[in-house]
């Protein structure tokens, strides 16, 4: 399905998609060398806002869930990303183990797992579903709302190895984001493939690291496009030691938004934006849109006095406390969906974009954050001749097969930060002097 924007595909967006159509040799290439270098994570997803005067990515998920939200025509790309994946990491894998988050009553994640499921079978792999909650002690079947049924069962662990009864994989596919820390089933599993692997969880990983290697790439994809990285990247800070339960800590917070602001605004004015500059405050380590709040002045937070404001932002998913939080250049979406506001969600697996949706939420305004209860999905194909096959030479903003390629531009390159963010944080890494 093609959406219809309000945007109409016009607006200084164009100016930025022509320079990315009519650079799409030196681009391709650009990543070809990046991804020489560099190993992409094995899957991922990104958020991307579409102000009409600026695109950029506001979020990074390397465990991503929805994959039941992508319609049929994605599978056969996903299928062949996956082989592609499986075939650099381990040639001869027969056996694939996929680990889900302990959500046995969430019947669209369990969809989505199903999905998983489904594309590394067609990939050619055995595939069975091992769960590590302590509620799963026997195999499982749970009817999901369309007719389908999903089988889980329980992981079991050796000294060396995790598999199922019966059932020993070489390679192992976390879809479980470790927001409480890794439990030590997972640990030291050395003869196996781990994927992500174990730093890539929440409970290691912080946003602020991640938007530090994403300022990098785009500094380099700006001199290479001759561009503003500005225009592709959302200005942040970073704030630490923060207590919201007990409100301490806010005063240097609204400090950092101050100052944010303040970098946008003088990007506004170079740029003869009229828009109001706003950040986002989110938790640094959050998921599922969870510790995340919409900001335009820092006098705003005089809203975190109110206890029950504070216990939203205090707490993220699996009952972590928030004490760092990521203060993020606020990017508006322009985009609609059915009358809602909505943002393009792009998929990835190995380096290749496979698919996408909008999310869209009609509550929700231009300026917020539209991951939350509420929102719906609008599947968005990703066909070969579309996405891999931009329609070069044809007027900016005339084509939505373009957009959909500058989109999925964004998207690699917020990939491609996150194999830089693994890397740098990879505690097996080797240090030379």
């Amino acid at each position: 399905m093609v959406p219809h924007l309000i945007t109409a595909l016009t607006g200084p967006i164009n100016e930025l998609e022509q320079r990315i159509i009519d650079s799409m040799p030196a681009i391709e290439r650009w990543f070809r060398l990046e991804w020489m270098e560099h190993t992409p994570p094995f899957y991922c997803s990104v958020d991307i806002r579409n102000a009409g005067f600026k695109l950029a990515p506001v979020d990074t998920n390397l465990f991503p869930g929805g994959w039941n939200n992508l319609t049929d025509e994605m599978l056969p790309l996903a299928v062949q990303a996956a082989m592609a994946a499986i075939e650099k990491i381990c040639p001869e894998a027969r056996n694939l183990l996929i680990i889900p988050e302990n959500q046995q009553k969430n019947p669209s994640y369990l969809s989505n797992i199903l999905q998983l499921q489904r594309i590394f079978r067609m990939a050619g792999l055995n595939v069975r579903i091992g769960s590590v909650s302590p509620d799963i002690k026997k195999l499982t079947e749970i009817k999901l709302p369309h007719g389908d049924t999903i089988t889980l069962e329980p992981a079991l662990r050796t000294k060396r190895r995790l598999g199922l009864k019966n059932f020993d994989p070489c390679t192992i596919l976390l879809n479980n984001d470790l927001s409480a820390g890794a439990p030590g089933i997972l640990e030291e599993l050395y003869e196996q493939f781990l994927l992500p692997p174990l730093h890539a969880g929440w409970s290691v990983r912080r946003k602020s690291r991640h938007f530090q290697s994403y300022e990098e790439v785009s500094k380099r994809f700006g001199k290479l496009l001759g561009i503003d990285p500005w225009l592709i990247n959302p200005v942040f800070s970073k704030c630490e030691n923060i207590d919201f339960v007990e409100g301490t800590g806010l005063d240097q917070l609204a400090v950092q938004v101050d100052a944010t602001i303040t970098k946008v605004r003088r990007k506004y004015k170079e740029y003869g934006i009229k828009e109001k500059p706003f950040v986002v405050v989110k938790a640094d380590n959050g998921t599922y849109g969870m510790g995340v709040m919409t900001v335009r002045d820092a006098k705003e937070l005089e809203a975190l006095k109110d206890k029950r404001t504070r216990n939203k932002m205090g707490v993220i998913k699996d009952g972590q406390p928030v004490h760092d939080v990521l203060v993020q250049e606020g990017v508006l979406t322009y985009e609609r969906m059915n009358n809602a506001v909505a943002e393009p969600v792009v998929y990835m697996m190995d380096r290749y974009v496979v698919g996408g949706f909008y999310r869209m939420h009609p509550e929700r305004g231009i300026d917020e954050n539209l991951n939350a209860p509420g929102s719906g999905f609008v599947p968005l194909a990703f066909p070969p001749q579309s996405t891999q096959l931009p329609q070069i030479g044809a007027r900016a903003g005339a084509s939505a097969p373009n957009r959909f390629y500058m989109y999925g531009v964004i998207a690699r390159l917020a990939m491609l930060a996150a194999s830089y963010e693994l890397e740098a944080t990879n505690p097996d890494a080797e240090i030379y002097d």
